[in-house]
C-alpha cells in the first residue's frame, strides 16, 4: 500500500509549487500555518489557494471553540471547495471531546481530517462517531509525541489495525520531524503522511551509498573551512 505524502504548509507559493509535482498527493493547514504565511483575512487567503490547488485534497482548519461556531464554520469552509477536508480538533480548548460535532458533519457527508490526536483512546472514540460512508483522516501526532519522550508507534500500529476495514477512514501520520519518518510510515502501512517541504525535499535523496553521503559530509566540512579561510 502506498503511504501518500501530503505538504504541510500554508505558503502560497509553495503549494503551488508542489501542486505540480507527483511526489505530493495533498496540503494540510492549520491556523498556526496560515498565521506565519502572512494571512489577514481567513476565507480570502483560503480561497487564493484553492485557485491553484483545485484537484489535490487540502484541509482547513475550524478556529472557534464553542460548538455550535465550530459547525457553523466547518460549513462554510465545506462550501468553499469539493477538494476541502474540514479539519476539526478532536477536543476543544477546555478539553471537551467533539464527538457531538463529529458525528453530525460525517453524518452530512463533509470530509473530516480530525486533528490533534495523541492516543489510541481518542483514536477509538473519534471512529465511533464517524458515518463510515464519509470519508475522514485520522491526525495523529507523532512528532510532537516524540518530543515528549512518548513513542508514537504503538498507537500507530493499534490504530491502523482498527480502521483498515473501513476504506474511508484513513490514519495520517502528523507533525514530521525528520525524512527517516517516511519510512516509518510505510513500514507501518499509515495511509498518509504530512511534511513540511524541507522534509519533502529530502526524501528525493533517499537512495545514496554510505560512502555517498560520507564524501558529501567531508566536502562540505572542507568547503566551509575555506569560505571561512580557517588556518592554524
Amino acid at each position: 500500500m502506498k503511504t501518500k505524502i501530503f505538504c504541510d504548509s500554508a505558503d502560497y507559493e509553495t503549494i503551488k509549487f508542489f501542486n505540480n509535482k507527483s511526489i505530493v498527493d495533498g496540503f494540510t493547514t492549520n491556523p498556526s500555518l496560515m498565521r506565519v504565511s502572512g494571512a489577514k483575512n481567513y476565507k480570502d487567503y483560503s480561497l487564493k489557494i484553492l485557485k491553484i490547488c483545485k484537484k489535490k485534497p487540502i484541509s482547513f482548519e475550524v478556529f472557534a471553540d464553542d460548538q455550535k461556531e465550530i459547525l457553523k464554520q466547518a460549513y462554510k469552509i465545506n462550501n468553499w471547495a469539493k477538494n476541502i477536508y474540514v479539519k476539526v480538533p478532536v477536543v476543544n480548548s477546555k478539553g471537551y471531546f467533539l464527538g457531538t460535532v463529529i458525528k453530525e458533519l460525517s453524518s452530512k457527508g463533509i470530509k473530516l481530517n480530525v486533528t490533534a490526536v495523541y492516543s489510541f483512546e481518542q483514536v477509538k472514540k473519534v471512529l465511533k462517531c464517524l458515518d463510515k460512508k464519509t470519508k475522514c483522516i485520522i491526525s495523529i501526532f507523532a512528532g510532537r509525541m516524540a518530543d515528549k519522550g512518548k513513542d508514537p508507534l504503538p498507537i500507530f500500529k493499534k490504530s491502523i489495525l482498527i480502521v483498515k476495514k473501513y476504506k474511508n477512514i484513513e490514519i495520517l501520520w502528523a507533525s514530521t520531524r525528520e525524512a527517516y519518518n517516511f519510512i516509518q510510515a510505510k513500514q507501518l502501512g499509515c495511509n498518509i503522511i504530512t511534511m513540511p517541504p524541507k522534509i519533502i525535499n529530502q526524501i528525493t535523496s533517499f537512495g545514496k551509498s554510505s560512502n555517498q553521503l560520507t564524501l558529501e559530509t567531508v566536502k562540505g566540512f572542507l568547503s566551509d573551512s575555506k569560505k571561512s579561510k580557517f588556518k592554524i
